[in-house]
């Protein structure tokens, strides 16, 4: 598995993506921004989370290279939790948290972990598959439509008041059954991504797949700037920073948001472009 990727903040803001790239393992983090308004109960902040649950992940993957990807997930999010040094209100429903999109591959098979809504995208010889996990997206639906309609510009008050209103009205949901779930402080939380596995040999087998965070994956789901083959066939010609590069330039023709409603003119942007080679003697 030969991996490329790029990230890089939305201007003027630290970044909350992360990306984790190790020998047979890439995972892109997507670190959830808390608005200024909203307490978090915890002294370290978004960045600090991120960047240490992809330590912690490492970490879990280096002890146990071929454990359940879910079970390394939850062993991590525990790791974090005591990190904290009991600072920090974990119970706080705005703890701070991170979806994850996460790939372990080896000369047959590649297993693959999606938590939240960072999509995975595989190219299995042609055939393109998106892993979403769309329970976030079930939550808070009247407050997400109010965002969705794009009736308020993107930084008016009046749509800082939706794009807050979105976010008290999901954190009750957050790592609750029949919600959605994120890693955060609740290790089990690992146990209910979205997980499979593909081949990565045989006629079927998995050629490429791509790991976005939101800030990325708008380049098609919410620009149409391209489809998914597409976004891949850009990522692997001109690198992954050329997709955020077409991000940006579609974000900057619409800061209002008046074509492309959305709750941020800008976003953290990351993409991690994953190529499978043949097995030897084969194409």
């Amino acid at each position: 598995m030969r991996v490329s990727f790029a990230t890089q903040p939305a201007p003027g803001v630290a970044n909350e993506d992360y990306v984790l790239a190790i020998p047979g393992l890439v995972c892109v983090l997507d670190g959830v921004t808390a608005p200024p308004e909203l307490e978090t109960g915890c002294v370290h902040g978004t960045p600090w989370y991120v960047r240490r649950l992809a330590a912690r992940l490492a970490l879990a993957h280096s002890a146990n290279p071929s454990g359940d990807l879910g079970g390394l997930l939850s062993v991590a999010i525990a790791d974090v939790r005591a990190d904290h040094g009991g600072l920090c209100d974990l119970r706080h429903p705005g703890t701070p948290s991170s979806t994850v999109c996460m790939l372990r591959a080896d000369e047959k098979q590649a297993d693959w972990l999606v938590l939240s809504d960072s999509p995975l995208v595989l190219d299995h010889a042609g055939a393109v598959e998106v892993v979403t996990d769309h329970r976030l997206r079930q939550t808070s639906t009247r407050e997400r439509r109010a965002v969705a309609a794009g009736t308020a510009p993107v930084g008016t008050p009046e749509h800082r008041a939706q794009v807050l209103a979105l976010v008290e009205a999901q954190r009750p949901y957050r790592n609750q059954p029949g919600g959605y779930w994120l890693a955060a402080a609740t290790p089990e939380a690992g146990q209910h991504a979205v997980t499979g596995s593909s081949p990565t040999a045989g006629p079927s087998r998995l050629s490429r797949a791509a790991l976005l965070t939101d800030g990325a994956s708008r380049a098609v789901d919410v620009f149409g700037l391209y489809n998914w083959t597409g976004l891949m066939n850009r990522a692997e010609v001109a690198g992954p920073a050329a997709v955020i590069d077409d991000v940006r330039n579609a974000e900057a023709l619409d800061l209002l948001g008046e074509q492309h409603p959305r709750g941020k003119a800008h976003d953290d942007a990351t993409a991690a472009l994953a190529i499978f080679s043949a097995p030897e003697g084969k194409s």
